[in-house]
């Protein structure tokens, strides 16, 4: 049985956050919500998350700034940070997995983390067994 990945979902709209958390809650994730973004690095202070799923345009602190923080500290830099957004800013030179625009079906968000998973066990088998990524 595959582990379970933890999931921060990140979104300030209820409809949206409550939409992710059950879609991917049935599809075999744990979830932990944040409706900002100081929530959410309280969240990341307090518990271990796999994938941060943060909206761009969030009240108190930005999906930005908040990916940034993630990337600025070694106990939170390996998460995997993927930005849904409406909106239309260039966000080529962001460093994240993935950026996704909305409007986005859940199913899209579940194949896109299902993605994640396999690439994560494939770059841990690689280097366990001392092998350089194949690209």
């Amino acid at each position: 049985m595959a582990e379970r990945q933890t999931v921060l979902i990140v979104e300030d709209d209820s409809a949206a956050r409550r939409m992710y958390r059950t879609a991917l809650g049935v599809a075999g994730f744990d979830i932990i919500e944040a409706e900002d973004g100081i929530s959410a690095l309280r969240s990341l202070d307090q518990y271990p998350v796999d994938v941060a799923i943060l909206d761009l345009i969030l009240p108190t602190l930005s999906g930005l700034a908040v990916q940034q923080e993630i990337a600025a500290h070694a106990h939170t830099r390996n998460i995997q940070v993927i930005i849904i957004t409406g909106s239309s800013m260039n966000l080529d030179d962001v460093d994240v997995s993935c950026v996704l625009r909305k409007p986005i079906s859940p199913d899209r968000l579940i194949v896109r983390l299902s993605r994640s998973r396999v690439s994560d066990r494939r770059m841990t088998w690689q280097v366990s067994q001392n092998a350089w990524p194949v690209q």
